[in-house]
């Protein structure tokens, strides 16, 4: 499979999206979130560009202007607080970086990994936004423009920086003998905080574990909806079933519909409601998303989402032998698929490999969720 860093990271975001994507090609316009990026990202290339003089901030300022795309955005407010913002960003990242004492060695660099297991071979692609020469070593460094900072944790456990010291190893091989003066760092230039982590090999040869692992799951996969918070920014929502109803051309069925949907929503909201005609109406909607392939539906007062739950069993002793050892089996009050969530992200890659293993579906159920408007 020839895939990308970006194109693993949608599938494990939702598989849907990454078939609409990578499988089907289907083509969206750029998102304003997408556009806001990649500006930023190319007035920042234009900063780091080696010359006689590095632009000075108002170059820099004029660059980001000329470049900018009202269009893009709907809301003229929305549109002034994004552009005033992009510019605090660059003025915030010039009192914090000199770009003339930076020495860089690449900018926007395009890399390909070659992967192998079992014989079959893989080419994760992807571009490293820039790579340093520090007093030491060497500094990887990728632009983030989220609004959402991390913890230390999360980075030194992220793949996407595995994946780009990898490559860089690949590049340069001697530089395996002093990975300890390697940073890897992501910039999010809305706080204007640079996280820096460090890899041994281990980590970094584990990191090709999980892509292989995302591969197989891709090639098995029934590219299943996946609902979150980044729904908000997808462009695929008219062909999603969980949110291709809102769409939909209205017919005088889907005005009937409604009024149960209407009616639902009220129900489950009114303590001690009569179950039987909530029962009937979730009957009558869920006929209504199978005969539509739709998982969501909408009306005026909110929406229904019909969620597939999955409930797991957990071998609690073996659970503990993994987790003890790293202070983390205190976390998890009770054996239970939330406590397990909520810290599998910042474990090492093994670890969380094991806890995959010790658990099983124990059944699964439809059920409707409501959120009201």
């Amino acid at each position: 499979m020839n895939t990308s860093y970006s194109a693993l990271d949608t599938f494990r975001t939702c598989p849907r999206k990454y078939k609409y994507q990578e499988i089907d090609r289907i083509k969206v316009p750029k998102s304003k979130e997408q556009f806001f990026g990649t500006l930023l990202h190319s007035t920042l290339k234009l900063v780091h560009t080696p010359g006689i003089l590095s632009p000075t901030l108002e170059q820099a300022l004029d660059f980001y202007s000329k470049n900018w795309n009202a269009e893009v955005f709907s809301d003229e407010t929305e549109e002034r607080a994004a552009f005033a913002q992009g510019v605090s960003m660059l003025q915030d990242y010039y009192k914090k970086n000199d770009p003339a004492r930076i020495n860089i060695i690449d900018l926007e660099s395009r890399f390909q990994v070659e992967i192998e297991r079992g014989g079959e071979k893989h080419i994760v692609a992807g571009i490293i936004d820039r790579i340093d020469k520090t007093e030491d070593g060497y500094e990887i460094i990728d632009y983030k423009t989220t609004r959402k900072l991390p913890s230390q944790e999360k980075v030194d456990n992220d793949l996407q920086l595995s994946i780009y010291l990898d490559e860089f190893l690949e590049r340069y091989p001697k530089e395996i003998d002093n990975l300890d003066k390697i940073k890897v760092s992501l910039y999010y230039l809305k706080h204007g905080v640079k996280l820096s982590s460090r890899r041994t090999l281990e980590q970094v040869k584990k990191s090709e574990e999980l892509m292989l692992d995302l591969i197989n799951q891709i090639n098995q996969s029934k590219f299943e909806p996946q609902i979150s918070g980044l729904c908000d920014w997808c462009g695929y929502q008219n062909l999603c079933p969980m949110w291709k109803h809102k769409f939909k051309k209205q017919e005088i069925k889907d005005d009937e519909i409604k009024k149960y949907i209407n009616e639902y929503i009220n129900l489950k909201g009114e303590i001690g409601s009569k179950s039987d005609r909530t029962m009937k109406i979730q009957e009558i909607i869920s006929k209504y998303m199978d005969d539509n392939a739709i998982e969501q539906v909408f009306s005026d007062q909110g929406r229904i989402l019909r969620a597939l739950r999955k409930t797991y069993k957990y071998d609690k002793e073996k659970l503990r032998s993994i987790l003890e050892p790293l202070d983390k089996w205190e976390e998890v009050l009770k054996v239970d698929g939330i406590a397990l969530k909520n810290i599998l992200g910042i474990l090492p890659f093994e670890t969380r490999k094991k806890v995959e293993k010790a658990k099983e579906v124990d059944k699964e159920s439809k059920s409707f969720v409501v959120k009201k408007s």
